[in-house]
């Protein structure tokens, strides 16, 4: 990094061959655009859309699955291929989109480019497209323009830049063109230096070229947003392992059943069959499509909620989120400068609790010594301070146009950052006039040599001075920005309009004390954040004391929590932040490569991290944490692009709900993993005994398909859109490593599956007592018809009765078409295709007992073990 703000002009002409008074020649122009390049933010080749289709297919899960088709084609079962075919089809085509969606970051970046640029060729001033700058350039800037290039300020009137969307700070930066003298200034230090992206708000200015393109603040943001790795959620590398584990174990199984059949002298023809077939039947191929489901219904949930989910996996993702690092303005706060404190007559008033009218004449005087105003349609227009001054009198008084009819301006003495106040003189009663001076407290207190007390004019004494002064720094102890306001009576305008004339002899009114205060409901979501095991942190660009203030008034700062600055944050290595990361709740003055350190050391510390921000600052945090949440109305472009969420109402409280709704879904999820595998155990199971015990295969692969069909998905969809549980934000969040298989699942599934698997068989050998297709037929009804009861078992570890039976009204109407169409099959000529018959009272009072009994021995269970854990 070139520390150009700790260099003098001439030394900086001098560095970049250029001479400020004439700017560059034309030819020297083009031989550094040559040199440099142009003026744009670049990225690296884009992959094509078939490129990421293909990568979809690239998944082990998927290959099995392929695989399963191809088989089912085999087995001449078309129906059942297709399914699968379609699922990858499904998943492929969502993942594909989703990732094309990722890939725009870059391109809104170059939104913020400015198109044009007036600069000094030739000794002329011409206007030239901003991507034709070079350094050595002298370009011209005035309020509104885009700053197109980073570079060293030559000249400032008044100059007043926004840069909230690099650094994240609410108040405009005030620009000046002498060097400084630490060269260890983070960027919203850096008053004498402009950067890309960046907004004039007052004022004009000059200034030097000195980056372009890539080598800007704005071009480092662009390499890391292009040069990080797409982060794999906690639920996608588990379902990636889920699947190697039970393809190759539905493989493995099956080939066993396959072995044991021909050295039983089977026929090798259809034992290759009911191998392959059982495969088929193993794999939960309906998993994938139903996690995406689930997740696409928690996406709609979401919306209702005012969180717009950009990539699926991020909804689960917020559920395990343990860390949320949240940009401070405009996400914990208002971005909205509010005045709070006023002191006039050694009295300080609270505005928060009830505003007094002993602060009429301090508003009313530092309101008419303003720029700003507010339209009839409730718009604001000019510096957020001034803002700020007009919002309280409107509020509380009359409207500025009002007062300004009373007392017309007629002079005035512009702010500038030497002086650092601003002065306006007013035609008052007859040939009176008001001169009104406010700015810093240090350089108006110098000025005045009077003091209004009860209404009367009194001599400024030192005691009153130290007064004034211990309460001017108690208010910026506070995290407040202050001003003082002075004022005092003319018979006429001053012949000459400068500081040592019209500045002098003033009477102080008193100070006004404002802030960004945070937003109302931030205190009740921290306080469910950390009932919920969830740190939340501050990161902002804003200066240590009023971050301090702000995250100690919303409960995120408390005990025994440190704050730490950028400047100490850089002073670390990445092992000492590591082991410091988690007791900081405060960092202030960052910038973006502090950002993605902090997010990167919570992540090696094993944290699921989410980051909440608005700025192009953020972008890169937002891409690298495990769940990035952009601001929907003052969020940039980049900032929406880079995230996986976007809260619409700006809310920090939406990111909770978000995260209630993550876990929600993730216990589904977990519920259909659970459902599902264990209904698949069962099925394994049926035919793995009647092979070792030498008998009949029970099913055929038709039956396995057709269970597959009628279990797999109604009832497993109806599971993933179970309700919450009421007490799903008083649980810690679970660890990111956490196996999907715990709380018991590890032991559940396995049981409950042979529970299936056993009373299927027993249905088979009541069968056997008649025949072999009246045996196949009641191990088919029990196979299904315990399937569906396994799904209410599935529901939750407390009794269904509990919860209510009929609470998930999706579940009660899934269970009523799967058992119709089971019904339909075997009572049906239907009957025929599937090689099964009607069958008798006596079996159907069999085969309906069998069916519930995985439901009575799991509320003996729940009852007797789950109630005492």
């Amino acid at each position: 990094m070139k520390e150009n703000w700790i260099l003098d002009i001439d030394e900086i002409s001098s560095n970049l061959k250029t001479d400020v008074n004439n700017g560059l020649s034309t030819e020297e122009a083009k031989k550094r655009l040559e040199k440099y390049g142009p003026n744009n933010l670049s990225e690296k080749k884009k992959r094509t859309v078939l490129s990421m289709l293909l990568d979809q297919f690239k998944d082990y899960m998927v290959i099995i699955l392929i695989i399963a088709s191809i088989v089912s084609l085999f087995l001449g079962e078309i129906t059942d291929a297709v399914i699968i075919l379609f699922i990858i089809l499904l998943n492929a085509f969502l993942g594909m989109i989703q990732e094309n969606n990722a890939e725009k970051s870059l391109e809104s970046l170059k939104k913020l480019s400015a198109p044009v640029s007036r600069v000094l060729r030739d000794g002329k001033v011409i206007e030239i497209e901003s991507q034709y700058l070079v350094p050595g350039d002298v370009v011209f800037l005035e309020a509104g323009n885009f700053v197109p290039a980073d570079g060293r300020i030559i000249e400032s009137a008044n100059l007043k830049i926004d840069e909230s969307a690099l650094t994240g700070e609410s108040i405009a930066s005030e620009k000046i063109a002498g060097k400084l003298s630490d060269k260890n200034l983070n960027i919203g230090d850096r008053i004498n230096m402009v950067y890309m992206g960046t907004v004039v708000t007052y004022g004009r200015g000059l200034f030097v070229v000195t980056e372009t393109g890539m080598d800007t603040e704005m071009g480092k943001i662009a390499k890391m947003l292009d040069n990080e790795d797409k982060v794999k959620t906690p639920l996608q590398i588990k379902l990636e392992q889920l699947g190697k584990y039970l393809g190759t174990g539905a493989l493995i199984i099956c080939a066993i059943i396959f072995i044991i059949g021909v050295m039983e002298k089977r026929p090798v023809f259809d034992m290759f069959m009911t191998s392959v077939s059982l495969a088929v039947a193993a794999i939960p191929e309906g998993l994938p499509a139903i996690v995406t489901i689930t997740l696409a219904l928690g996406v709609q949930k979401m919306i209702k909620r005012n969180a717009i989910i950009r990539k699926l996996p991020a909804v689960e993702t917020l559920g395990s989120a343990n860390v949320i690092c949240s940009d401070k303005t405009g996400t914990l706060t208002q971005n909205k400068m509010t005045v709070v404190k006023v002191y006039t007559d050694f009295k300080e008033l609270d505005l928060n609790d009830q505003y007094d009218n002993r602060a009429d004449f301090l508003l009313e005087c530092s309101t008419l010594c303003t720029d700003a105003f507010i339209d009839d349609k409730g718009k604001s227009f000019g510096d957020p301070t001034e803002v700020a001054i007009v919002s309280v009198f409107e509020k509380n008084l009359s409207k500025k146009s009002d007062l300004e009819n009373k007392y017309p301006r007629v002079a005035e003495i512009p702010f500038d950052s030497d002086r650092k106040m601003m002065t306006t003189i007013h035609k008052a009663h007859g040939n009176n006039y008001k001169v009104i001076t406010k700015g810093a407290f240090d350089n108006v207190i110098e000025r005045c040599k009077y003091i209004l007390k009860d209404g009367k004019i009194e001599n400024l004494t030192d005691d009153d001075k130290s007064k004034i002064k211990l309460e001017n720094e108690k208010l910026g102890n506070n995290a407040l920005r202050v001003l003082a306001i002075s004022y005092k009576n003319a018979d006429n305008i001053p012949e000459r309009l400068n500081s040592d004339d019209v500045e002098k002899d003033l009477i102080f009114i008193g100070l006004l004390g404002m802030i960004d205060p945070p937003r109302e409901e931030v205190k009740d979501s921290v306080k469910i954040c950390k009932m919920a095991g969830i740190k939340p942190v501050m990161i902002t660009g804003d200066h240590k004391i009023t971050a301090m203030a702000i995250a100690k008034e919303l409960g995120i700062l408390n005990e025994g929590d440190i704050a730490v600055t950028g400047r100490e944050l850089e002073a670390m290595t990445d092992d000492e932040l590591y082991k410091k990361v988690k007791d900081v709740s405060v960092y202030a003055r960052v910038s973006p490569e502090h950002k993605m350190r902090i997010v990167k050391a919570w992540q090696r510390n094993n944290a699921v991290v989410a980051m909440t921000g608005d700025g192009v600052n953020d972008a890169p945090a937002l891409k690298q944490a495990d769940i990035g949440a952009a601001m929907g109305i003052t969020g940039t472009d980049v900032a929406k692009d880079s995230a996986d969420m976007i809260l619409t109402d700006d809310n920090f409280a939406t990111i909770v709900a978000a995260i209630e709704e993550g876990r929600t879904i993730y216990e589904n999820i977990k519920k259909s993993i659970h459902y599902l595998l264990s209904c698949n155990i069962g099925e394994i199971l049926v035919l793995l005994i009647a092979t070792l015990a030498g008998m009949p295969m029970p099913l055929k692969p038709i039956h396995i398909l057709w269970v597959n069909l009628v279990t797999d998905s109604l009832p497993a969809l109806a599971l993933g859109v179970e309700p919450a549980d009421k007490d799903i934000m008083t649980k810690k969040p679970r660890p990111k490593n956490e196996n999907i298989f715990a709380d018991g699942l590890m032991f559940r599934i396995p049981i409950e599956g042979i529970m299936i698997g056993l009373v299927s068989f027993i249905a088979f050998l009541f069968g056997l007592r008649e025949n072999l297709t009246n045996a196949r037929t009641m191990a088919f009804a029990v196979l299904t018809f315990s399937q569906l009861s396994q799904a209410l078992n599935a529901r939750s570890n407390k009794s269904i009765f509990k919860i209510g039976l009929f609470k998930n009204k999706y579940m009660v109407l899934a269970l009523a078409v799967s058992i119709f169409l089971q019904l339909v099959v075997i009572l049906t000529p239907l009957n025929a295709i599937f090689g099964i018959k009607n069958i008798n009272i006596y079996d159907w009072d069999i085969i309906i007992l069998l069916s519930l009994s995985p439901i009575i021995i799991m509320e003996i269970v729940k009852a007797l073990f789950f109630k005492s854990k």
